[in-house]
């Protein structure tokens, strides 16, 4: 790796996000809270100074014109630097509002990363703290990343190793011939469909301020919300069936939706083999629910059928946002949102998990091989769109998928061991490692918060959503002694 190579990436990052850190501060103007303005002006100070620290500091960097060689290991590294630095940024405003250290890195991390799992135990806070935990999750839905390389001439070009190495998904799909552009047009569906749902709230008569922190955190996939009960909250179905929309949406591909919009074709979407998968088990498991809830509560078919379809999308989509507390569900239905929590949705979407795309890869997988004990001579090739996924690529998804459940496991053991709770270490394992949010466990619930967990859990917790969000890889090639060759 090339250090000025880094440095100056490092840098540019750095100094933008200081500019990002003092949107707050025009929120605070707007409502006269003159006391919101110093915590973030103080963070966005640190940050562009650190910023101007590695390009002065750092040999070589300074005289750097452009970073458009950048290679594929420095990539990753920018990108998993990027994003723990850009935790620990956030975290400096909290700081200002009571939280401790830990809180307050786990509240920014729980943002930007989108898990939307929280600490607050109470929200008595001013506008401008709630717009800031909304807007980390806007920023962290489509990446930070893939935000600069939009936007900034430095990275039109290096962008690419480090686009692919933040957008989720398990394959490099791009629609635009340049990078740079892939990314705006991301950034126009996302931003578009955001501005969509907040006038769509407001005309449903939730209050403006809490339209755009609900949509931020809903097409982010996020699941903070200004208000303490979620959308429960508001007590509206038309307001959650809205949210129940949108977040399905923000479950499913953005290049998808980009080309269904370029090509004015909405059938585009149902010939996705990705898509269908999505949302054919997102159907099954709410009419699952449905019926789970039908036969042990007393509430209605349609009620039972918007808060099981409301929370499967949620929990699908690693939203985490609740239309009731389900943790008062009979079992069977927490059962199946447990398995729900492993879905994830599609790949170059906001919402976190495995990711569709990987199962199907998997399951055309297995059935290959159990066609081959059957017809040993037979060669099959696995197709996903008419497409052949080539066996290395096969391969690949298949440790992926491996990872992910070495990593939940072990997380779960931990978690288990210093809660004493099983439910809560399998529950909260696998919401911070699929960036969902809430657990089944009374004491991490849609209506609870993270507070009260050991110092140590909420330090697994912090690491499984900064992995979880940036798919394992950027953190496992870390590990490689290779990796840190100068």
């Amino acid at each position: 790796m090339r250090l000025n190579y880094i440095a100056n990436a490092l840098s540019v990052s750095m100094r933008y996000t200081g500019i990002v850190l003092l949107v707050p501060v025009a929120v605070a103007l707007f409502y006269q809270d003159f006391n919101s303005i110093l915590p973030f002006l103080v963070a966005s100070f640190v940050a562009v100074t650190i910023g101007f620290a590695l390009r002065n500091l750092v040999p070589n960097t300074k005289s750097l014109e452009n970073l458009n060689d950048i290679k594929k290991d420095e990539g990753l590294f920018i990108v998993a630097v990027s994003w723990i630095s850009f935790g620990l940024l956030a975290s400096i405003p909290y700081l200002f509002y009571g939280l401790s250290p830990l809180n307050a890195i786990f509240e920014a991390v729980s943002g930007i990363t989108t898990t939307g799992a929280t600490i607050l135990t109470h929200f008595d806070y001013p506008k401008a703290f709630f717009f800031w935990r909304a807007f980390t999750q806007w920023l962290g839905g489509l990446g930070i990343i893939v935000l600069f390389i939009a936007i900034l001439p430095q990275f039109a070009v290096a962008g690419r190793q480090m686009f692919f190495a933040e957008a989720p998904g398990p394959t490099e799909d791009k629609f635009t011939p340049r990078i740079r552009n892939t990314a705006s047009a991301l950034w126009k569906i996302y931003a578009g469909l955001t501005i969509l749902e907040i006038i769509l709230l407001y005309l449903a008569k939730m209050p403006l301020f809490d339209a755009i922190c609900n949509s931020f955190s809903t097409l982010s996939a996020a699941g903070f919300s200004p208000n303490s009960q979620s959308i429960m909250g508001y007590h509206s179905s038309v307001i959650t069936w809205i949210v129940l929309i949108f977040m399905f949406f923000a479950g499913a591909s953005f290049n998808l939706q980009y080309k269904v919009l370029t090509h004015k074709n909405p059938f585009l979407l149902f010939k996705n083999e990705e898509f269908r998968l999505y949302g054919t088990l997102v159907l099954i498991m709410a009419i699952l629910i449905t019926i789970s809830l039908c036969i042990n509560n007393q509430f209605s078919l349609f009620q039972n059928f918007t808060d099981a379809s409301f929370q499967v999308i949620s929990i699908a989509t690693s939203t985490g946002s609740a239309s009731t507390d389900f943790i008062q569900w009979n079992y069977t239905s927490k059962a199946l949102l447990f398995v729900v929590m492993f879905m994830g949705s599609c790949a170059s979407s906001a919402g976190g998990g495995i990711k569709m795309a990987r199962w199907l890869v998997v399951f055309k997988t297995m059935k290959a091989e159990i066609t081959k004990i059957l017809h040993p001579n037979a060669i099959i090739n696995i197709k996903v769109d008419n497409k052949t996924v080539q066996p290395e690529v096969a391969r690949q998804i298949i440790v992926y998928v491996f990872f992910y459940f070495l990593i939940f496991g072990g997380m779960s053991v931990l978690l288990s061991i210093f809660e004493g709770d099983t439910v809560l270490g399998l529950t909260g394992a696998i919401t911070a490692l699929g960036n969902i949010g809430p657990g089944l466990a009374p004491s991490i619930g849609p209506m609870a918060n993270c507070d009260g967990l050991h110092h140590l859990s909420k330090i697994v917790m912090i690491a499984g959503m900064f992995i979880g969000r940036l798919e394992l890889i950027p953190f496992l090639v870390m590990f490689q002694k290779d990796f840190w060759k100068v």
